[in-house]
């Protein structure tokens, strides 16, 4: 058996000082109260409250911030011989130890989504790398399934491991915590808490429960080829775009977007120099494909949430074999007209198979 371990719920302030010794950021989930309240991921310091609640925001920027620097530059002069200049370049990754503590498995598994492109694809990312090789994952287990959640549609589920580094599972007197990789072992091995084996079977029931309350996955084996059929059929987008507003929050609140864009800051000559920046950016911007001559291939909603559906259900499992959507549900939960990706991937089945059956009946 892996190593298992135990916290009571009033311990967990404690090893949350453990976890942040030796400099480790440690990104909590924070409630933030307001008209519509919220609960984001924040730096943990002593005797700051955090929640166990799911995140509103997933803890993406912490391998993909929302704005990071690339590369800063500067230019200078020779004194002795002014058209003599040197470029300085610094492109050092700036990457904290950090720990993500208390996100779900859907959470986790964004970040196994977003490893291949930028892991294992044909250039891995330093940037990314970095940060990933300095972060670990402790997750929260769900204790059940939600109206918006469809983690088993995708590969998931309420306990999924994937993109973990530690499983947390409440039980009756607190959380047991496994270790699911090597990072994982050796974080709870350093911890003081106690051994948990014992309690483990409590929370394997636990699970199992939380399993038995999501309703029946459909069959999406299919998914990619019948979504990639649809692709060509504008009336069908159409139809499913008239009430999108391309406001972006889809994709914003996602933890397995990764789309982003570059821009350059200051000026190389100045004292200080400038720096080269990449920030997240949105699929269903009406800017996002914009070319510099003025011509946009995606000039409309339909066109734009076309490539959004495609991508992360037919063009990412071409490319890696699984879905770039782990089923949290906040695209679904956070769009202010209602769309829900379930009932579009959907559609392109139904209307794959009426087509099928058509050309039968002919």
């Amino acid at each position: 058996m892996s190593t298992i371990r135990f916290v009571t719920g009033d311990g967990l302030p404690a090893f949350l000082t453990f976890l942040a010794r030796n400099g480790r950021r440690v990104l909590v989930p924070v409630e933030k109260p307001a008209v519509k309240s919220s609960t984001v991921f924040e730096t943990w310091s002593e005797g700051k409250p955090f929640s166990l609640q799911k995140a509103t925001v997933p803890a993406k920027s912490a391998v993909l911030p929302q704005c990071e620097t690339l590369i800063r530059y500067k230019k200078s002069k020779n004194p002795d011989n002014p058209s003599e200049v040197s470029l300085n370049l610094d492109d050092t990754p700036e990457a904290t130890p950090t720990v993500v503590f208390a996100c779900r498995p859907c959470d986790a598994r964004g970040y196994a989504v977003l490893d291949r492109p930028f892991l294992h694809g044909p250039y891995a990312d330093p940037y990314y790398r970095a940060r990933r090789e300095a972060l670990t994952v402790i997750t929260l287990t769900c204790s059940k399934g939600c109206d918006t959640c469809f983690c088993h549609w995708t590969g998931g589920g309420p306990s999924s491991p994937e993109g973990s580094d530690v499983l947390m599972t409440a039980v009756d007197d607190g959380y047991v915590l496994q270790a699911i990789t090597t990072a994982g072992k050796e974080l709870l091995n350093a911890s003081s808490l106690p051994d948990g084996a014992e309690r483990f079977p409590l929370a394997e029931e636990a699970r199992k429960r939380a399993w038995a309350s999501l309703a029946p996955a459909p069959d999406l084996k299919d998914v990619p080829q019948k979504v990639a059929s649809r692709f060509s059929d504008m009336p069908f987008w159409l139809h499913w775009t008239e009430r999108c507003l391309s406001c972006g929050a889809c994709t914003y609140f996602c933890p397995t977007c990764y789309c982003f864009t570059i821009t350059d800051e200051g000026e190389a000559m100045s004292a200080r120099g400038g720096r080269r920046l990449r920030s997240w950016d949105n699929c269903m911007s009406a800017l996002f494909t914009r070319e510099a001559s003025g011509h946009n291939p995606r000039l409309s909603k339909a066109q734009r949430m076309r490539n959004r559906v495609s991508h992360k259900y037919a063009t990412y499992p071409e490319n890696w074999g699984t879905f770039s959507c782990s089923g949290c549900g906040r695209c679904i939960g956070n769009c202010p007209v209602g769309l829900d990706i379930r009932e579009i991937v959907l559609a392109c089945v139904r209307h794959s198979s009426d087509i099928a059956q058509e050309t039968q009946e002919r």
